[in-house]
């Protein structure tokens, strides 16, 4: 056989119909097909109730929505283009429903400078930019180039000077800020540990205050 005669044998999903519905598969595509070529309305609804219950059992996990034998007989409609003449519990959907893009949700606020600081970085420096020059200034700018250097160790695992804070809070504040001379940061433990959002800083650490619980329930109960 040559190539093409083998090219022209085999049936590819990319050159077949897309589905409306992949999760019910083709073969309920075929279903539908020959249901809707029924020419008796009451032997398609009939056929229509058989298909209906071949998708529940494709797809056991709309039991655990509401009203799941009406979405299923929506999907049976939605399978037919929306165009199925039988005798239905519920009427057909209309495809504008299904079919129109959800208006997008406007995004609040500017755009972020700096995504590993957050854009709550950005309000505390328009605040302290309002403070009068003074020592509660520069004690606060202090505060902030501590804190700004946490949230960068977090994403950013190697060691940060302090020049490279103080010119982030410059920077960021549009020049608006000066971080004073002299200003200094205090020095980090050895042992700190800097985690990232969602993940405790005592998972999986055998030192860990909850280990530690559960050694000495362990003990407790072995003693017993």
């Amino acid at each position: 056989m040559e190539h093409n005669d083998i090219s022209q044998a085999l049936d590819y999903n990319t050159s077949r119909e897309r589905l409306a519905m992949p999760e019910y598969g083709r073969n309920v595509l075929r279903m539908v097909d020959q249901l809707r070529e029924i020419p008796d309305r009451a032997k398609r609804t009939e056929q229509a109730y058989a298909v209906v219950k071949v998708m529940e059992l494709l797809n056991p996990q709309v039991h655990s929505q509401e009203n799941y034998a009406h979405k299923l007989w929506d999907h049976l409609y939605m399978i037919a283009g929306y165009d199925l003449d039988v005798d239905s519990p519920w009427p057909c959907p209309v495809a504008e429903e299904f079919t129109t893009d959800p208006v997008p949700i406007p995004m609040k606020g500017s755009k972020i400078k700096a995504f590993h600081y957050g854009r709550n970085i950005e309000s505390i420096i328009n605040l302290i930019c309002e403070q009068p020059e003074g020592e509660v200034k520069t004690e606060l700018i202090r505060s902030l180039a501590i804190y700004m250097r946490q949230q960068y160790l977090i994403w950013n695992k190697d060691s940060v000077a302090d020049e490279t804070i103080f010119a982030d809070i410059e920077k960021l504040s549009g020049g608006r800020i000066q971080v004073p001379e002299g200003i200094s940061l205090s020095k980090i433990a050895g042992d700190a540990n800097f985690s990232r959002p969602g993940m405790g800083i005592n998972v999986g650490q055998p030192g860990s205050q909850r280990n530690k619980q559960r050694k000495n329930f362990k003990r407790s109960y072995k003693k017993k």
